[in-house]
């Protein structure tokens, strides 16, 4: 089966696809959340590289965020025409999932989005076998409260994300010898994780509906926040 997967929830736009359990196609860029402009165009790029169209495509992966608000609304809005229009099916990934997935055979993996103000997005996972499993669900944090959970809890902590750079040196002060950084190929989603995941969610009846499928913001949106204000 061919899954064409993409990500635009952070400062990277990537798309690729997968057939089975090969890569055969991936395009990552990183330029100031033009999503809107580089998307499309990027997908036709590989889809025409490998010899394919949209119709060639069996199921359609995406982030779900957490993220840019913009940014996951302009993925999410793509790939549900693409599946409404081909009548095939779709799987949202959560980004964490796919950040942590970047690094298989390690023990504990805590993928890390910056929040801003001190926060971030996370969550924390465990590899059993090959399984990727969820210890502690997808939140957001303050960097502080999530490195107090760490450090009284964990060893061999693998981190990775942009958080993960934003926050260094706060992060190795507090866990010393406990944590591991990444490599900087593994901080950012990469949309052959997204397929990956995506395949495996699909192969496990794991399948979402392209009208109701939404973005996982994990906070609230500016425009929610005034409405819940004037409901006061």
């Amino acid at each position: 089966m061919k899954v064409l997967g993409l990500d635009t929830s952070t400062l990277m736009t990537t798309c690729g696809v997968i057939h089975g359990d090969k890569l055969i196609g991936e395009y990552s860029l990183s330029q100031d959340m033009s999503h809107s402009e580089k998307l499309v165009p990027m997908i036709k790029e590989v889809l025409e590289g490998l010899n394919l169209t949209i119709n060639d495509i069996d199921i359609f992966g995406v982030a779900t965020g957490p993220g840019s608000f913009t940014g996951l609304r302009i993925g999410l809005a793509t790939v549900k025409a693409f599946a409404h229009l081909t009548n095939k099916p779709i799987v949202g990934v959560s980004t964490l999932e796919a950040l942590a997935f970047n690094l298989p055979y390690n023990d504990i993996v805590v993928p890390m989005i910056d929040a801003r103000r001190d926060r971030v997005y996370t969550a924390i996972y465990k590899w059993e076998g090959n399984s990727l499993e969820a210890i502690l669900e997808p939140c957001i944090l303050e960097v502080e409260e999530l490195l107090d959970i760490l450090d009284r809890d964990y060893n061999n902590i693998v981190v990775n994300g942009d958080g993960s750079i934003v926050f260094r040196d706060i992060i190795y002060d507090r866990l010393k010898g406990k944590v591991r950084f990444s490599t900087t190929g593994q901080n950012m989603c990469k949309a052959s994780s997204i397929c990956e995941l995506a395949l495996l969610k699909y192969n496990k009846n794991e399948v979402d509906d392209f009208y109701t499928l939404a973005p996982d913001y994990l906070i609230e949106t500016q425009a929610q926040r005034e409405l819940r204000e004037r409901g006061k």
